[in-house]
């Protein structure tokens, strides 16, 4: 009995189209946020905000003064799967942290 070829994955392929979209590239970003809270120093605060993303010490400071003149900053801007691993990281400090979409 013949067999007609099957197809495979490498056959039915279609490269994209330039200019077609993903559902990540038509998601909305995401920031973090950094709240102020009464407990942590704000040496702590600035040090941990230049560990978690890689800031230099005048931008970690810049940040951390928004976060005690005005309650909070927004830190990060991006895509929500790093944006709740941000979150998390910061949360492990005990820092007060949140997320929300660009509107």
């Amino acid at each position: 009995m013949a067999m007609s070829p099957s197809n495979t994955a490498s056959d039915t392929e279609i490269a994209p189209s330039v200019g077609t979209a993903t559902r990540d590239d038509l998601a909305p970003p995401w920031q973090v946020l950094v709240l102020n809270d009464p407990v942590n120093l704000m040496s702590f605060v600035t040090l941990i905000i230049r560990r978690i993303f890689g800031y230099s010490e005048q931008k970690a400071t810049e940040l951390m003064l928004q976060v005690h003149h005005k309650g909070r900053a927004i830190v990060w801007t991006g895509e929500r799967e790093k944006a709740e691993l941000y979150v998390q990281q910061l949360h492990s400090y005990q820092l007060l942290a949140s997320m929300e979409p660009v509107d």
